[in-house]
């Protein structure tokens, strides 16, 4: 069995959080959310993530970019607005979060400056039609690689994993994804979790809003009995609120990537290797700490720095 099998349990932090937490704790960047997974801090105990950073690196030497985006001298970058610590707007509205920071740092190895970048929010029922419909470059925007997105997009080679969990009222039985059986399950339209609870457990009735914060609210009002989204962004809904509680069954991992059109090899090329480098000068570790406190941070840089797990 892989040792680093999947589970919520292995990093112990669910029975250790407490109803309200502060979790991003930067107070420079004029942040809203200061909600700290402090809970987190026993991720990972045993060690196996290096937090020794090595000595910085020679520059890795980056493909030529391809002449549709040098010759209009901005990258336009499709990022998410509502999903720290990825992507978000702060207190004085400014774009902030690891996967902005991705977007600042290609722009920065294309035209040697990080404000040369125009950011577009975008949710995840619209980032593909974004794309595709050439309002912007790339998605770099907590964007899962699936069979049915290949179909339409390419993708560079990942630079994360995530796993998706449930979210149910604290008051409610249910203790496993499989108790929801038969019962209502909210979403934002667009992500991951819909197709899988298709596949996966067809006796569950889907409702799909436009937003997370619609899904949270639906869970609330009793609209639906167990809301389904990326894990991470559950962690931080139960931290916030001791109504609600995150079930300690995690399903359906996926790697995440960036987006881009089909038939662009040579923007391929170099997004790959943008992806390999941000990888080997070791950007992400410095940008999890930028958005993430201290306790937090584990739990977050486990998505960038280890192999995705087995899910079985």
């Amino acid at each position: 069995m892989n040792e680093h099998r999947l589970s919520f349990s292995n990093a112990a932090f669910l029975a250790k959080i407490p109803p309200r937490l502060e979790f991003l704790n930067n107070p420079t960047r004029g942040l809203d959310m200061k909600i700290v997974l402090k809970a987190v801090r026993v991720l990972l105990a045993t060690g196996f993530v290096s937090w020794a950073v090595p000595a910085a690196q020679a520059a890795t030497p980056m493909p030529s970019p391809p002449e549709l985006i040098t010759s209009q001298g901005v990258l336009r970058a499709g990022v998410r607005c509502d999903q720290p610590p990825y992507g978000f707007q702060d207190g004085s509205g400014a774009f902030a979060g690891v996967e902005t920071d991705m977007a600042r740092q290609i722009a920065d190895w294309i035209f040697g400056s990080k404000d040369k970048v125009e950011f577009t929010c975008v949710t995840a029922e619209n980032r593909i039609p974004q794309l595709t419909g050439k309002r912007v470059d790339l998605l770099i925007a907590t964007l899962g690689v699936t069979p049915e997105r290949q179909r339409v997009i390419d993708f560079s080679i990942p630079y994360r994993w995530g796993a998706s969990g449930l979210l149910v009222r604290a008051d409610s039985p249910f203790q496993k994804v499989a108790d929801l059986d038969h019962h209502t399950v909210v979403m934002p339209k667009g992500t991951v979790q819909a197709k899988w609870f298709e596949d996966m457990m067809p006796g569950v009735k889907t409702l799909r809003l436009n937003t997370a914060a619609d899904s949270l609210q639906a869970l609330k009002q009793g609209r639906a009995d167990g809301y389904a989204h990326d894990a991470a962004t559950l962690v931080v809904a139960a931290a916030q609120d001791k109504s609600l509680r995150l079930l300690n069954d995690p399903y359906q991992t996926s790697e995440v990537s960036i987006g881009l059109r089909k038939d662009e090899p040579t923007w391929k090329t170099y997004l790959d290797a943008a992806v390999e480098r941000m990888h080997a000068e070791k950007l992400f570790r410095v940008w999890v700490e930028k958005y993430v406190s201290a306790e937090a941070r584990p739990y977050y840089l486990e998505f960038f720095e280890t192999p995705r797990p087995d899910e079985n």
